[in-house]
């Protein structure tokens, strides 16, 4: 068996309270993230120092713990700072922040235990643009049933459905796999799927089937802003096959073109002018946010 314990990072996280080197960072094997997925995450990407959509991703966190009946451990402002110190040693860099929380300690009951202390840890990780090849090229998806629970929309550590359906596109030297509940596209492993058609963007409506990427409210003022008409609503396995561009999204991916999914070309097999629009806006938002006043990270 491999152990890679040894080449863990030294670089500092936060774990209750206190900031240590990653790789001596311990919690304890009662966590009820560690013996049942207990808990919750969110990753918010930093762009020339500064984090992008910060209260957007912090917003989605406090709904996730509420959801899960977890007490939030911190304000807005404590998290914008455990954010900044984290993300300090990497400068302008692209990086992405890590927070989650978990319900606490307790001894092995599946019933909620209230009034426990939240186990709360951040890090940070280098976030490696998408290489400009990939990006001209696009990128191959294939397709699976979506076998996970009916809560997706809390961005919940339980994540092994993920995992899963993730290891299909691995299998498949794919970069995703796109998943559909009975007839109806719900999202990927680990991305938000949209289709272009007609110059229109088009993805599943906001329920408790998808998680609501943050780029849900991005991509539509990015609509908006380049006169792009946007809609949510349905989105049918013909419908995605038969589209004129097919999109991933993502806190990593940022937007991605999908030119082939299951060995057939999407549209005419190449990244679309809508793909191309929307690209440039993200570039131009990821700018105009870390030169807004009073940005810092």
């Amino acid at each position: 068996m491999q152990d890679i314990t040894s080449a863990l990072p030294d670089t500092p996280c936060f774990l209750n309270g206190e900031y240590t080197p990653l790789r001596d960072a311990k919690i304890s094997v009662l966590d009820r993230g560690f013996i049942f997925g207990d808990g919750i995450y969110e990753v918010i990407p930093v762009y020339f120092g500064t984090p992008f959509c910060f209260d957007e991703h912090i917003a989605r966190l406090e709904r996730s713990l509420a959801e899960l009946q977890i007490d939030n451990p911190h304000t807005r402002d404590e998290w914008r700072a455990i954010a900044t110190r984290l993300a300090a040693p990497l400068g302008q860099a692209p990086q992405a922040v890590y927070f989650q929380v978990s319900r606490g300690v307790a001894p092995r009951d599946h019933a909620m235990v209230r009034g426990l202390r939240p186990t709360v840890f951040a890090m940070v990780n280098p976030l490696p643009p998408v290489a400009d090849a990939v990006r001209a090229k696009g990128v191959t998806c294939v397709t699976a049933d979506d076998f996970r629970w009916q809560k997706a929309h809390i961005k919940s550590t339980s994540l092994l459905g993920a995992v899963l359906a993730r290891q299909i596109s691995v299998e498949a030297g794919a970069t995703e796999t796109v998943m559909f509940r009975g007839d109806w596209l719900s999202e990927a492993s680990s991305s938000n799927v949209w289709i272009v058609k007609d110059g229109t963007l088009i993805g599943p409506p906001r329920d408790n089937l998808v998680l609501t990427g943050i780029r849900y409210g991005l991509l539509e003022r990015l609509c908006q802003e380049s006169g792009i008409p946007f809609a949510l609503r349905r989105v049918s396995r013909d419908e995605v096959f038969g589209a004129d561009e097919l999109l991933l999204s993502s806190a990593t991916k940022e937007v991605l073109p999908v030119t082939t999914l299951d060995g057939r070309p999407i549209g005419n097999g190449h990244p679309g002018p809508i793909y191309k629009s929307l690209y440039a806006a993200y570039q131009q938002a990821k700018q105009r946010n870390a030169e807004k006043p009073g940005a810092t990270a």
